[in-house]
């Protein structure tokens, strides 16, 4: 018959459990195991544990000290016997990593410890770049040690995506100031929300040596009457598929009125367009000219305050350019039709300047926007294709594309597949996250991972912008953000007087 036991047994049997497992805890070395010098294997107690997924390690084998980099970090349970034979779930780290630098020498079991800051930036120095750096923070896992990225490999697109509140706005302004500061490479920005019309305005208390190698200068916006130009174009500058798509011409559906408006496109002498501004339809000796223009009113087209009657156009000054920076305010404009039509106005444009050969950083925020994967309109269509176009030929005429987005799964995966540098920041999507591993096959798939626990302004940067992937913590600005979030007075409390009815559940206060 069983021996009967009380609780006192029972706690002391559970105290014994607890000790011999943390003691067996505790005893696990932190050991790293590769077969190819390359990829390795690594465990460690959890207990203190110092590792990181993305932080950097010094693995001290017989003949070698090699420094690291911990890709994946999981804690995990696997079961052991005591003495008694009484089974213990045991705790540990396990993950994975690669060695960072030529070893090529497999290891076994070695010692693994946390690499200093001093030890990362001796290995990042070892192989400095010919090409301007831009610093746009330092490493995460390395705090002092600049997060320097290789200007010269923006000449493979970049995709930078994170969800609200990850400091993706703030950031990508950084990423252009960096541009601005250490290159000489022309940026066109298409700003939907005007967060970067103030680039060229430098903010109090920023850091003086950081503003002396500044170009503030050689920002121009184009938006509304506070921008440096307003932001106009001429009906003439639209190349046909763009005129026909503002009238919301179908070739088959309308065919009677869009051939009338390819035989005015036709009908003129090179140089002299017949049709200066839309509402020319209105006045036009042709009545299908004529009917053109009715269309256009009663489709509130000749109401935009986008088209220039005169003045300057956007056109010019990107087939003409007189700023290195210009900052393409859509934000400004009164309709969305308006903002597509720019969007796709100025892409159509830098594709067909590419003869040229003038590089040039273009840069696409909101992109789920200006290039989604299913166009809600011909507008957006014709600026998809154009952004198509430019992500898989532009690379070879100098037209780089730096494309942001919190929702990377809505941007046509024909842009997004074609870009060699990624810059991402929290992200809680498991889809969008899958997604990204899958297009960034480059990247190890754990850093993917703790992109899930990044706080503001930390981002997972990876491609030819940088050696190895890395977790980086992003700087300070030296211009100042634009746009503004709506003032949260609404969450703020209702002081309410005694007696007086409250606003907040119907009850008046007690």
């Amino acid at each position: 018959m069983a021996e009967h036991q009380g609780p006192g047994d029972v706690r002391e049997r559970l105290d014994s459990y607890r000790h011999t497992r943390e003691q067996i805890e505790r005893s696990i070395l932190p050991r790293a195991t590769s077969v190819d010098g390359y990829a390795f294997t690594v465990q460690a107690s959890l207990h203190g544990l110092e590792l990181r997924r993305g932080g950097y390690v010094v693995l001290e084998a017989e003949d070698q000290h090699v420094l690291g980099q911990i890709t994946d970090l999981t804690a995990e349970a696997e079961n052991a016997s005591d003495a008694t034979g009484t089974s213990i779930d045991i705790r540990l780290a396990r993950g994975t990593g690669v060695t960072l630098g030529d070893t090529g020498h497999p290891f076994h079991d070695a010692h693994v410890r946390a690499a200093t800051a001093e030890e990362v930036g001796a290995w990042l120095s070892r192989t400095p770049s010919k090409r301007a750096q831009l610093v746009i923070g330092e490493l995460l896992h390395a705090p002092g040690v600049p997060a320097a990225l290789d200007s010269g490999g923006l000449g493979r697109h970049t995709f930078m995506c994170g969800q609200s509140g990850s400091g993706k706005t703030y950031s990508l302004g950084l990423l252009i100031e960096s541009v601005l500061a250490a290159t000489d490479l022309p940026v066109v920005v298409l700003d939907p929300n005007s967060d970067y019309v103030r680039l060229g305005t430098v903010r109090d208390g920023a850091d003086p040596e950081r503003v002396a190698t500044y170009p503030a200068d050689a920002v121009k916006v184009w938006g509304d009457h506070a921008a440096d130009h307003p932001l106009r174009v001429r009906f003439a500058d639209l190349d046909a598929a763009l005129q026909a798509a503002v009238l919301e011409l179908e070739p088959v559906r309308d065919r009677d009125e869009y051939a009338a408006l390819t035989d005015l496109l036709h009908g003129g002498v090179p140089g002299k367009p017949l049709l200066t501004g839309v509402d020319d339809l209105l006045e036009h000796d042709d009545p299908a000219a004529r009917q053109l223009g009715r269309r256009a009113k009663n489709l509130g087209i000749l109401d935009w305050g986008v088209w220039s009657r005169g003045g300057d156009s956007l056109v010019d000054e990107l087939r003409h350019p007189t700023a290195r920076c210009l900052v393409v305010d859509l934000g400004s404009l009164g309709s969305p039709q308006e903002q597509r039509l720019v969007a796709a106005a100025v892409l159509a444009t830098l594709w067909e300047q590419r003869l040229r050969h003038r590089p040039c950083l273009v840069v696409v925020d909101e992109a789920h926007n200006i290039c989604p994967a299913d166009p809600p309109d011909e507008l957006t269509r014709i600026a998809a294709d154009h952004a198509v176009q430019i992500a898989a030929e532009g690379r070879k005429f100098g037209l780089y594309m730096l494309t942001s987005t919190q929702r990377p799964h809505k941007v046509d995966e024909n842009v997004v597949s074609q870009c060699d540098n990624l810059l991402l920041m929290r992200m809680n999507s498991a889809a969008d996250l899958g997604d990204l591993a899958r297009l960034f096959s480059f990247v190890p798939p754990g850093l993917f991972a703790g992109a899930t626990a990044f706080r503001m302004g930390h981002a997972l940067v990876a491609g030819r912008i940088v050696p190895q992937p890395a977790y980086v913590r992003m700087g300070e600005r030296i211009s100042e953000e634009g746009g503004a979030d709506v003032p949260a007075t609404w969450a703020v409390p209702h002081r309410v007087a005694p007696g007086r009815p409250s606003t907040a559940g119907g009850r008046p206060d007690p």
